[in-house]
């Protein structure tokens, strides 16, 4: 068995066999890339619990990370990442096909007593989309090299633009008051969003460039640069000022409580049946012949088994879904995932 090792530009490296397989080297090896992303997150959790990081800044590091420091990376990845790996259908196929199942799963499962349409497909967008954009991509890359950012690039594509809007419609249906708008046009509403969201517009500017061989004069991409580098940490602590700051307001009252049996279940779901129904979907679509890449099946399924994106929050408050089951739903997903992401590396290492 040979092993190829993916050089980074940081030096980091990925590990991945020629036979399709994950190089393991060991919990240690594997927790030394996956502990300071989570250690980040924990961070910014103390932080702003603390009062170290006034609440009214977590807006702000938002906006730096969402506007500038998040696209600049997205640019350069898909800039540098060969156009064909950002158009592999089958990857669209399965990964579309797995997360329209997880929608069904979640919202069949979930839609019972106080919980209707609009909470249920919440609680399904916040079970099927993972934190790609601010833990998935750097995450991957560190572990996996620079070629699991097709892979994660594509996914982020795909949440924003079809499960979003397809989660978003389906919390339309119960809305029978009057006020709300129809399905259809809320799916229209989600798409509008996400073509004003610049994640996209990174992400297709530089498939573009990657197409063109376009280089940026080297001042301008100095400066992309820069701006690319802070993403990953500041992204990271700034998940964890949300997730303190949707606990605190919990706590004072400000977000509605909700019992753990609303919340904990999807969160299992969303650490655990998310993933593995990639891996089978996946398999099975290989051996019915689809040309579906080992490694590229094993990036989908590491992203599967990311906690929960933190976005959703901000969707669930806009649409009027119980903003405090969701934003506890991130929470448990993101702690547990300390724990379950390094695991789901590891047994895609010796598979």
């Amino acid at each position: 068995m040979h092993y190829k090792i993916l050089q980074l530009d940081d030096g980091n490296a990925g590990w991945w066999s020629d036979n399709g397989g994950c190089h393991n080297s060991g919990v240690q090896s594997i927790l030394v890339v996956t502990f300071p992303f989570f250690a980040l997150v924990l961070l910014g959790f103390v932080a702003a619990r603390r009062g170290m990081l006034p609440l009214q800044a977590v807006a702000g590091l938002n906006g730096f990370v969402l506007y500038f420091a998040l696209p600049c990376m997205l640019y350069r990845l898909g800039a540098s990442t060969p156009v064909g790996e950002l158009l592999d259908l089958s990857a669209v196929l399965v990964y579309l096909l797995c997360a329209t199942a997880m929608v069904a799963i979640v919202v069949g499962l979930t839609r019972r007593g106080r919980i209707g349409w609009t909470d249920a497909a919440f609680g399904a967008l916040v079970g099927t989309f993972p934190n790609t954009g601010f833990m998935g991509v750097p995450l991957l890359v560190a572990l996996l090299g620079s070629r699991a950012a097709g892979p994660a690039i594509l996914a982020v594509l795909l949440d924003m633009v079809f499960t979003s809007s397809l989660c978003i419609a389906l919390s339309r249906l119960g809305r029978n008051d009057g006020q709300g708008v129809s399905s259809g046009q809320a799916a229209k509403n989600a798409l509008k969003g996400a073509a004003a969201n610049p994640l996209p517009w990174s992400i297709l500017i530089g498939a573009v460039a990657s197409g063109l061989h376009f280089m940026l004069p080297s001042p301008v991409m100095k400066t992309v640069a820069l701006l690319a580098d802070a993403a990953s940490p500041v992204a990271l602590f700034t998940i964890g000022a949300v997730l303190a700051r949707s606990q605190m307001m919990a706590s004072t009252g400000q977000a509605q409580a909700a019992p753990w049996r609303e919340y904990v279940p999807v969160a299992v779901m969303k650490l655990f049946v998310h993933p593995l129904l990639v891996y089978g979907v996946g398999s099975a679509a290989t051996l019915a012949g689809l040309p579906l890449d080992p490694f590229v099946l094993t990036a989908l399924v590491l992203l599967a088994a990311l906690p929960s994106a933190s976005n959703v929050s901000l969707l669930a408050e806009r649409y009027g879904a119980d903003n405090g089951r969701i934003a506890r739903i991130i929470l448990v997903s993101t702690t547990a995932a300390f724990f379950s992401f390094p695991a789901a590396v590891a047994l895609m290492s010796g598979r």
